[in-house]
C-alpha cells in the first residue's frame, strides 16, 4: 500500500492533497485535485482552457419547465480533452453495480490516490441548491465507516463530507447528464508541461468547435438564437417571478465565476497571453473580456424582467445577446488562426 494513504479510526484518507482557496467550477476543481496530487499544479482557468471547456447551448423541449443557457461543453468532455492535449493517463469506470462501484473508488484511495465521480448534487446535503444536476463532479480522497471526504468548490464548501448512503445515491441517480456510476483516475507523466503548441491547439479546437456547431442551438449560433427567443420569455413561464430570476442565477453562479464561463476562458487567454507571443491571443483576450461584461448584464437584465414582469427588459437582454453572438463569432475567428503565428513561450 502507497505511504500516501493512511488509516486511523477506522478512516481511511489520502494524504497530501491540496485544498485550493476560490475554486469557481466543479470539474476544474476535482481535475485541480487530481493533478497536484501528481505533482501537476495549473491554474483552474488554465485547465479549463486546456480542456477547451468554452461553449453554449440553448436548450429546451417539450419536458422542460423552463429553457436552460449552458456555456460550457458536456459533463467530462473538458476532462478527456484536457487528458488527450497534456498527454495524461485518464482510467474511467462505470457499473451499474453500486458494490463495484464503491471498490471502483475504495481501491485507488487505498493505494494512496485521489479519485474523481460523477454525481447528481441533489443527494449531497451540503449543497447549496436543491435541484438535480447530473453533470457535477467532485473528488474523493477518504471515507470512513458513514462519510466520504469530498472536494468541492467554494461555493459548496471546499472539503466536505457526505453520507456514504447519499454518495451511493448521487453516483447512481438516472437522468439527464448523469453517468452510470463514473470515476476516474489520472496519472501525469513524468515532466508533464504546458507549451505554446499545446496552448494554440486547445485554442484553435475550442474556436472551431464554437464557428462551426453542428446545430443552431450550439456556439454563436445558438447565442443568435437565444436573442431572438428571450424577449419572449415571459410568454414561455407560469411564473416569471420564479423562473427568470433563477435562469439569471444560473447564467452568473452556475455559468461558474459569472458570464457563463466567459471570466474563467478570460483569464485563461490572459495567463497564455504571458506564455505566448500572439497577437491574435492578445486580441481574443481583449475581446473575451468585453463579452464577460455584457454576459453578466444580460443577466442582470432577465432578472429585472422576471421581477418586474418588464418585456422591455427581455428586449434589451436579447439584443444584448445579438451582439454577443456577433462579437464571440468574431473573437473566435481571430482565436482560430493563432496556429498561424509563429511564436515563442516563457
Amino acid at each position: 500500500m502507497d505511504e500516501a494513504a493512511v488509516r486511523g479510526g477506522g478512516r481511511t484518507r489520502v494524504d497530501g492533497v491540496v485544498v485550493r482557496e476560490g475554486q469557481q467550477h466543479c470539474e476544474t476543481t476535482a481535475l485541480g485535485v487530481l493533478l497536484r496530487h501528481q505533482g501537476l499544479d495549473l491554474s483552474e482557468p488554465m485547465l479549463f482552457g486546456l480542456g477547451a471547456g468554452l461553449s453554449f447551448v440553448y436548450w429546451d423541449s417539450k419536458g422542460m419547465d423552463f429553457p436552460f443557457l449552458g456555456g460550457r461543453v458536456k459533463p467530462f468532455e473538458l476532462t478527456k480533452n484536457l487528458a488527450d492535449r497534456l498527454g495524461l493517463g485518464l482510467e474511467v469506470k462505470e457499473t451499474v453495480s453500486e458494490r463495484r462501484a464503491w471498490q471502483n473508488v475504495a481501491e485507488p484511495i487505498r493505494d494512496g490516490r485521489p479519485v474523481g465521480l460523477q454525481v447528481d448534487s441533489y443527494h449531497l446535503a451540503y449543497f447549496t441548491s436543491k435541484v438535480h444536476f447530473g453533470g457535477h463532479v467532485v473528488a474523493l480522497y477518504g471515507y470512513d465507516e458513514r462519510d466520504a471526504y469530498l472536494v468541492d468548490t467554494a461555493q459548496q464548501g471546499g472539503a466536505v463530507r457526505v453520507s456514504l448512503a447519499a454518495l451511493a445515491r448521487a453516483r447512481n441517480e438516472k437522468g439527464p447528464m448523469t453517468a452510470r456510476n463514473r470515476s476516474f483516475t489520472i496519472t501525469a507523466p513524468e515532466g508533464a508541461t504546458v507549451s505554446g503548441e499545446r496552448i494554440r491547439a486547445a485554442i484553435t479546437a475550442c474556436a472551431d468547435a464554437f464557428l462551426h456547431p453542428p446545430i443552431a442551438n450550439l456556439g454563436h449560433r445558438g447565442i443568435e438564437k437565444a436573442g431572438k427567443l428571450v424577449p419572449g420569455w415571459l410568454r414561455r413561464t407560469d411564473d416569471a417571478g420564479r423562473d427568470l430570476p433563477q435562469a439569471a442565477r444560473l447564467m452568473e453562479r452556475a455559468g461558474t465565476g459569472g458570464a457563463l464561463f466567459r471570466n474563467l476562458y478570460r483569464d485563461f487567454l490572459g495567463e497564455c497571453a504571458e506564455l505566448v507571443d500572439s497577437e491574435r491571443l492578445r486580441t481574443g483576450h481583449r475581446m473575451y473580456g468585453e463579452a464577460a461584461a455584457l454576459w453578466t448584464e444580460v443577466a442582470a437584465l432577465v432578472a429585472e424582467g422576471g421581477e418586474r414582469g418588464d418585456e422591455g427588459c427581455l428586449v434589451r437582454a436579447g439584443a444584448l445577446l445579438g451582439e454577443l453572438a456577433g462579437l464571440e463569432r468574431e473573437a473566435m475567428g481571430v482565436l482560430v488562426r493563432v496556429g498561424d503565428e509563429v511564436g515563442s513561450t516563457g
